[in-house]
């Protein structure tokens, strides 16, 4: 079949086009960058990396309604001229998968010759607003703004297919992060491939959307974090916000540069700019502009940048040079990289070292520090994974993240500082971080000391085995000690051995981090005892065993009605049988222990070995409920015993300190008044704040 004319001019525009913008990037970014960025653009993703997408078949139906409400939280704003198909396959998108936020939908023809006009009136629950004439995009989302009574406006591209749940995640992003002015979503194209994951913006007023051609799951590319600018493609901003900053400029008019404008805006006025990563949305990018920027729509993305240049040329001065790697200038706004290895990623609601880790690097990112995490079993550990995510914390995993050496040869000149927890993690990391991150300073957290534990468990048990199990930790566990920058321990006791084990090591307390939790019930409608424990850890099966063994006969004779709550997660056989005993109940793994710690009478920390700080103690007193302790459970935490803890060692001592705190109301009050007050000037965020600030951000 002959070529056509118009074929051949297409052609000719396309190679043309593809040469001027390949000619422009190479004079900006240089010929390397150049280069990286055609090859990405042309290099496939594997098809296990693509997004799973939500795509309607292709249909012109025209569905009968979409969601709508009087009192919507959101309004969501789609500009349209012509492209009627592509408009009601989006509308479809929203009517299929409507959000749990209430909302109202509103379209603004901007004097469309297609059958729209025609089309969308018909749909129940549409908003439909027609222009006297065709204005241009800006014109028509401001207008569309003009008409909304929600919270929030968000503005949504008819050429898009939003996937579900993406506008809860929009407008969760304000909620997680109260100074968040402006949020944008994450696009992607059809074929699963990501299109923009947020962007950056030049000294010379270019930019560049973060992620480009890559899979949208990558790790830079999948967690929360502040961005120069965000896509009007499908972005979201409090309403009177849009209002107070006078809606998108009208300089830039009819279209390119007003949400880049936008951004730059918001930050002005004191507010943050943040993309979502949770709220994906498929993108037919060009359909309605094209793509070619020497005429047509698309030149005015030309001509706009010079304005935006004019405009905002004291910001511009701030920002990373024209031609800079954007992926290594991403994190331009943090003063410090930061990079934290664990064995495995934090589950906070599992134990205590993992709600300490995630609380530490929740006060890095306080302050202003980026966080790189990569858990050295290299899984993704779904929700808590995800979390971390949502948190602003940059979470590595496979297929993405390769063996550590590799790895860290590609990103280890990143890293301002590095925290690496527990000795053996250290031991075959210390090595590559010398290497290929010499730059960065290297600290050791020990979450407790392991070979005190092992020592102590040995000489309960008296077992010679364990005894030189615990020599060989010893040896171990000091070395990478030694040659390690500095190293954490979570109590003065700790830090006073190695003192006198290893006189020149820098080592600094950093306790357990809690946060202060509600007061619960007052003491007469609270009853029970509660223990929390994950049973991976030896002493705390060694604990549940003896205090069920030991103290319990003794307190059910005194209170035949009480009840023993023994939480924690991996279960072992000795210590599920403990729920044949009366009124003994083994919950496993409870996710959320508010209710428990709200309504249980007191806690019990009836360890006989260990090492470290508690969180079983901490966890507790932070919510205002008692404890009753062993010695060994409260080493090292600043508790004065009678005062703020009660404490026994043997059986009938510790029933008989149980007793008493569950029936004298002014003793319980005491200790709960006490037990706050110790969290909050010895294991607060704010009381470990100065030791993060000078061994890992070097400030003071």
């Amino acid at each position: 079949m002959p070529i056509s004319r118009a074929e051949l001019r297409f052609l000719f525009d396309r190679g043309s086009g593809l040469l001027q913008r390949g000619l422009t990037s190479v004079r900006t970014r240089g010929v390397r960058a150049s280069l990286q960025r055609a090859i990405a653009q042309l290099q496939p993703v594997p098809q296990a990396q693509l997004a799973q997408l939500y795509l309607p078949q292709a249909s012109s139906t025209v569905p009968e309604r979409v969601p709508t409400s009087a009192r919507p939280l959101a309004s969501i704003v789609v500009p349209v001229f012509n492209q009627i198909e592509h408009t009601l396959g989006c509308l479809r998108a929203l009517a299929a998968h409507p959000p749990r936020a209430e909302i109202e939908i509103i379209v603004v023809d901007d004097g469309s010759s297609d059958g729209t006009a025609a089309t969308l009136p018909a749909i129940g629950g549409l908003r439909y607003q027609a222009r006297a004439g065709n204005g241009g995009f800006i014109a028509a989302c401001n207008d569309g703004a003009a008409l909304a009574r929600g919270e929030f406006v968000v503005f949504l591209n008819n050429d898009t297919v939003p996937q579900p749940g993406w506008l809860d995640s929009l407008l969760d992003t304000f909620e997680q992060y109260p100074d968040t002015g402006l949020a944008g979503a994450q696009l992607v194209y059809p074929d699963g491939r990501l299109q923009e994951a947020g962007g950056i913006v030049f000294a010379d007023g270019s930019g560049w959307n973060y992620g480009r051609f890559g899979a949208p799951d990558a790790p830079p590319h999948a967690f929360v974090r502040e961005v120069d600018y965000c896509s009007g493609a499908a972005l979201a901003i409090r309403r009177s916000l849009f209002t107070e900053l006078g809606g998108f400029d009208v300089r830039y008019s009819p279209a390119y540069y007003e949400d880049t404008d936008l951004a730059f805006a918001v930050r002005d006025a004191g507010w943050k700019v943040r993309y979502q990563p949770a709220a994906r949305v498929v993108h037919l990018e060009g359909i309605t502009a094209g793509k070619d920027v020497r005429h047509g729509p698309k030149a005015y993305q030309v001509r706009n940048q010079a304005i935006f240049a004019d405009k905002w040329a004291p910001a511009l001065a701030l920002q990373p040079a024209a031609g800079a790697d954007a992926d290594q200038a991403s994190n331009h706004r943090c003063r410090h990289t930061v990079l934290v290895i664990d064995a495995f990623s934090p589950r906070p609601d599992r134990d205590s070292a993992s709600l300490r880790l995630l609380n530490l690097m929740l006060m890095l990112r306080e302050e202003g520090a980026h966080v790189v995490f990569v858990p050295a079993d290299r899984g993704h550990a779904g929700d808590y994974t995800r979390e971390m995510q949502q948190l602003g914390i940059e979470v590595w995993y496979r297929p993405f993240l390769q063996p550590l050496p590799t790895w860290l040869r590609k990103h280890g000149p990143r890293f301002d500082s590095v925290l690496v927890c527990r000795h053996y993690v250290m031991r075959e990391a210390l090595p590559l971080l010398r290497r290929h991150a010499p730059q960065a300073r290297v600290i050791l957290d020990t979450v407790d000391l392991h070979y005190l534990r092992e020592q102590r468990g040995a000489e309960l048990a008296n077992d010679p085995a364990r005894a030189r199990a615990a020599l060989r930790t010893r040896r171990s566990e000091l070395d990478v000690i030694g040659r390690s920058d500095a190293t954490f321990v979570v109590s003065e006791v700790e830090r006073e051995l190695l003192a006198r084990e290893l006189p020149d090591s820098r080592v600094e307390v950093l306790s357990n981090l809690h946060r202060m939790g509600g007061e619960g019930l007052p003491f007469e409608q609270r009853r029970d005892l509660m223990f929390v424990g994950g049973f991976r850890h030896p002493p705390n099966v060694d604990a549940a065993c003896w205090f069920v063994d030991e103290v319990w006969p003794l307190l059910r004779e005194q209170e035949p009605e009480l009840q023993f709550h023994c939480i924690g997660g991996d279960v072992p056989p000795e210590v599920q049988a403990l729920s044949t005993r009366p009124g003994v109940i083994v919950h496993g793994h409870v996710p959320d222990l508010t209710p428990l710690l709200a309504g249980a009478r007191l806690t019990v920390a009836p360890l006989r070995y260990g090492a470290g700080v508690k969180g079983k103690v901490n966890q507790p007193m932070a919510h205002g409920q008692p404890v009753v302790a062993t010695a060994c459970a409260i080493e090292g935490m600043h508790l004065r015993p009678g005062v703020d803890v009660l404490v026994a060692d043997d059986a009938a001592g510790f029933a008989a300190a149980v007793l008493r705190v569950y029936r004298e109301h002014d003793l319980w009050q005491q200790l709960a008044r006490n037990g706050r007050e110790n969290i909050q000037r010895h294991f607060s965020l704010d009381a470990g704040r100065a030791v993060v600030r000078r061994a890992l951000l070097g400030r003071g």
